[in-house]
């Protein structure tokens, strides 16, 4: 095989501080290459370099052993370089069929053609999309499917993947390692970064770990476990600490929200349990069975059905919240699965976006802005969940998916909840903040609060755990212990 792309000694400064720092990698014809390692370790910077989002403040970039230097995206793509990011760069106000073919229009365009073509596309790549419905409309794994499907229109030679797999069910997962496949067996080179281990290393043909913005180590598959992974991406062996032996477990203190045939539209369907404080409840529910419906409505975000809606009990007083404002005061505070979307305010600072949490808290001081309040909140909150950041208050979206994370808990912390609800706490956050993730949620629960965990990845779920209830079509189906329940028990219970 013939090196297709390379980068040599590359470096990318911001302020004088290197986001990644002389690295060396060689991307082969037909092959397809995992990138590994923290947030913040510059995966994502130097795949932005091969596909011309950013330019290098030293070294090389050579496309078929030829020296280029992209200055944006278009002129990657010319140069056969494509990339799926992380974030979807689709149109929301066009249609599907439209984003598809936008940059390859003709000089006249019929637009049943461009539906039609887009139909047979989509259909070619097993992907249930209607090239006529807005972007818009569209939820998150259908919006990743349609740039995955972009890329492959414009017939590149090197496709770039950053965590492709994040928001897919299953399903949808099995059909794009299928394509994936498919994309190598043409000759197409695959570059794809991804926090879940497993599929690096089902997946790949070879791995590169990267960490603090330099090259670690680039290897044969074979030649890896995950094991040596994780102690390449952090410089010690992670794996017994995140998911290793489930931890003594908490008797339940108080009860501190009962919830009794709670109803919402289709979504949650006469639904009943517990949260006590002091203890981990783990949610654990398939895509569509209304686990994150049920608490959002807890939360005061959706609001449950007016008539025959059901009862919820908080400290023992019947609630029904308008709006999450009336839940902070209360003391709920719910943590956002999508971080991006509804999480943060991306252009303002980390210590202001902590700062706006504790003025949700504190609604008669809306007023009484503060700077040096801000500025120590902000410090002492970045200090004690360690927020990295290359400069000292950067703006959120500048930061790592997991530091972002970080910040995202922090505005809720700081409102010092007595019961806080955690969507996928560690949904795009890589095994070290993982582990600081887990241990934080732990802590937390030491100190007698009532803490919810809604996740879809059970080892997680089990890990965390004290108890452990299973949603399946809008309900509270099972509730487990988790002392003796095996993860089959759980993934039966959410099934049949």
């Amino acid at each position: 095989m013939k090196p297709v792309l390379e980068l040599r000694q590359a470096t990318k400064k911001y302020g004088g501080v290197p986001a990644i720092d002389s690295v060396d990698f060689t991307l082969m014809q037909g092959e397809i290459h995992a990138l590994c390692g923290e947030n913040g370790a510059g995966k994502s910077t130097l795949t932005k370099v091969m596909a011309g989002v950013v330019t290098l403040s030293s070294g090389e970039l050579l496309i078929q052993g030829k020296p280029v230097s992209f200055h944006n995206p278009v002129e990657a793509l010319s140069a056969g370089v494509a990339m799926v990011f992380q974030e979807t760069s689709l149109v929301p106000t066009m249609t599907v069929g439209q984003n598809l073919f936008l940059g390859k229009e003709k000089f006249v365009n019929r637009l049943r053609a461009v539906y039609i073509a887009a139909q047979q596309l989509l259909q070619s790549l097993n992907f249930n999309v209607d090239p006529t419905h807005m972007v818009s409309s569209l939820g998150a794994a259908q919006k990743q499917m349609v740039e995955i499907a972009r890329a492959v229109i414009h017939d590149a030679k090197v496709i770039i993947f950053d965590e492709p797999t994040a928001t897919l069910t299953p399903e949808e997962k099995k059909y794009f390692f299928d394509l994936i496949r498919n994309l190598k067996a043409r000759g197409v080179s695959i570059i794809f970064i991804s926090h879940a281990l497993e599929e690096a290393l089902d997946l790949s043909d070879r791995i590169t770990v990267m960490r603090d913005g330099k090259h670690v180590v680039t290897d044969d598959v074979r030649n890896f476990d995950r094991n040596r992974i994780v102690q390449a991406m952090v410089g010690r062996d992670l794996s017994a600490t995140i998911y290793g032996s489930k931890a003594k477990l908490r008797p339940p203190g108080q009860r501190i929200l009962s919830v009794q045939n709670l109803r919402m539209g289709n979504m949650v369907r006469n639904t009943s349990f517990s949260i006590f404080a002091g203890q981990v409840t783990g949610v654990f529910g398939l895509i569509g069975s209304g686990r994150t419906e049920t608490f959002k409505v807890v939360a005061g975000v959706l609001k449950r059905d007016y008539l025959h809606g059901g009862k919820i009990l908080f400290k023992g007083k019947l609630i029904r919240y308008r709006v999450p404002a009336q839940a902070i005061d209360a003391g709920i505070a719910y943590v956002t699965e999508d971080r991006k979307v509804d999480g943060f305010f991306e252009t303002m600072a980390t210590a202001r976006n902590i700062y706006v949490g504790l003025l949700a808290k504190l609604r008669g001081r809306r007023l009484l802005f503060s700077r040096s309040e801000e500025k120590k909140a902000g410090a002492d909150w970045k200090e004690k969940l360690k927020v990295r950041a290359v400069s000292g208050d950067p703006k959120v979206i500048e930061l790592s998916g997991g530091n972002q994370q970080k910040v995202v808990i922090a505005k809720s912390l700081i409102q010092n909840p007595e019961l806080i609800i955690f969507d996928e706490p560690t949904r795009g956050v890589d095994v070290g903040a993982v582990a600081e993730i887990h241990e934080l949620i732990r802590g937390l629960a030491n100190q007698g609060l009532a803490v919810v965990v809604i996740s879809s990845y059970l080892p997680e779920v089990m890990v965390l755990s004290d108890r452990i209830l299973v949603s399946r079509q809008g309900r509270i189906v099972e509730e487990f212990a988790n002392k003796d329940v095996s993860e089959a028990d759980i993934m039966y219970a959410s099934i049949h």
